[in-house]
């Protein structure tokens, strides 16, 4: 057989991306990716011997888009209500077009803490010590109010990440379907920016 070709490996990954999207990593099947990416399941196999491979691979992917664009946010010198705005900004569209991932990592986290230690030691993750310093700067100059710079940069990312990893209870419980809830989803980015920046002030 033929060196692997390019383009069909991205073809792979891109039907992945859908099937894990919407079945979820223990839901979705080898076939389905296949069939997703018009080839034949001997063929994926080639390019990526198991699921939790071809996985990984989309995993890498998918960070390797989010993390430099963060660490960039978080290491600029903008003030700190700029750096919320465009952290917000970039991330509720990102984790929305990949909502597979926040909860692959706690499944991961939870199931598979040698996978979860090895690929985090060896992938870099956005850099926040800036971020704090600044914060805490900000806190001792009297500019925001007293906080810990680490329980609001926990606050950042989970206002932005928990609606997709509770979105089926969510749903129920705001009586949404899917559309709805998208809508919420596309309003969220100027209510969250909006609560964060008014819990900062002085």
């Amino acid at each position: 057989m033929k060196g692997k070709d390019q383009n069909t490996e991205q073809v792979i990954l891109g039907a992945a991306v859908e099937i894990f999207q919407s079945k979820g990593f223990a839901g979705a099947r080898m076939q389905e990716i296949a069939d997703k990416a018009g080839i034949n399941k001997a063929l994926l196999h080639y390019y990526f011997r198991n699921k939790q491979l071809l996985f990984e691979s989309v995993f890498k992917s998918a960070l390797g888009q989010l993390v430099p664009e963060v660490s960039k946010i978080f290491n600029t010198d903008l003030s700190i209500s700029e750096k919320v705005t465009q952290f917000v900004a970039h991330y509720i569209p990102f984790v929305n077009q990949n909502r597979y991932l926040p909860v692959f990592i706690i499944q991961e986290l939870n199931n598979n803490p040698e996978f979860s230690d090895q690929f985090f030691s060896n992938h870099k993750l956005p850099q926040t010590e800036k971020f704090k310093n600044q914060i805490q700067e900000a806190v001792e100059k009297g500019e925001i109010r007293k906080l810990d710079p680490d329980q609001f940069i926990l606050d950042l990312f989970a206002v932005v990440v928990f609606p997709f990893v509770g979105r089926p209870l969510m749903k129920t419980l705001l009586q949404k379907d899917d559309e709805g809830f998208d809508d919420l989803i596309q309003s969220r980015i100027e209510h969250v920016t909006t609560m964060l920046l008014n819990s900062i002030k002085k």
